[in-house]
């Protein structure tokens, strides 16, 4: 594997994202962008994005606080958090600055962008289709958030959408969950949600441990999940005859930082 650190700039805050590839990867490859959870681009972040280079794709792990802040307290994270949540229209110029960084990484195909992201960072993915960045061709939000940004009209969606959605996560409730498919079918989006049963808010996490409060790392349907991302990637960049000769991502490493929202 070839990984670095990658800085880039959105506006004048800058950022260190990860960039991981395959040493002997054809280009030039599709990227698939991951936008991080509260705590940060942090370890497990970093190793998402080991996992999805192992695929046969680059990889890029993405720094959208800027300056690699990282934080395990949760008071830390949500001061991270909350003034991004608060302000959508910064938060999708941010995004947009980060898919244009993801463009200029040398070999990579700017046309077959897909992103992913867990928690806030899958709020950040659904945003990312929602604002119809060119050159992204799909989204994947593993137990994310969904309150709409509110900034404007939507204009139809073109990038495909998964969704992996806990079916009892406190944080994304059946509501919002119903309100979601509304928007998405009024935009003409092709998506999908799938639910998984008996499941909290950051099943993906393994330090997610606290059960009383709808939080949890779910092993067997953090596989599921991770196994339907990977064919959800060869649907979107066009690659069903290619066959991975890494494993499906397992989700079950045993790292890192709070739980988060």
């Amino acid at each position: 594997m070839q990984h670095e650190i990658y800085k880039y700039s959105t506006g004048d805050l800058p950022c260190e994202g990860f960039v991981v590839r395959k040493a002997d990867l054809d280009l030039p490859a599709p990227v698939v962008v991951i936008c991080h959870h509260w705590n940060g681009r942090d370890e497990l972040m970093d190793q998402r994005a080991k996992e999805i280079a192992a695929m046969g794709y680059i990889a890029f792990a993405v720094d959208l606080y800027g300056n690699h802040a990282t934080a395990t307290e949760p008071d830390t994270c949500a001061s991270f958090m909350n003034p991004m949540m608060a302000d959508r229209a910064m938060l999708r110029e941010r995004l947009q600055a980060t898919i244009a960084a993801a463009k200029r990484i040398p070999g990579a195909d700017g046309k077959r962008i897909v992103v992913m992201g867990f928690c806030f960072g899958g709020l950040c993915a659904l945003d990312v289709a929602r604002a119809g960045i060119p050159g992204v061709v799909g989204v994947a939000s593993f137990h994310g958030l969904f309150t709409p940004p509110g900034v404007g009209p939507q204009s139809n969606i073109t990038a495909k959408v998964l969704v992996m959605h806990g079916f009892d996560d406190p944080l994304a409730p059946q509501d919002s969950m119903l309100a979601l498919t509304k928007e998405l079918t009024s935009a003409r989006a092709n998506w999908e949600i799938v639910l998984f049963g008996n499941t909290g808010h950051a099943f993906t996490n393994p330090r997610a441990q606290d059960k009383a409060n709808g939080m949890a790392f779910c092993a067997t349907m953090s596989q599921r999940a991770f196994a339907r991302l990977e064919t959800f990637l060869r649907e979107c960049f066009h690659m069903s005859n290619r066959v991975s000769d890494a494993p499906v991502l397992a989700g079950n490493q045993a790292h890192h930082q709070s739980i988060d929202p």
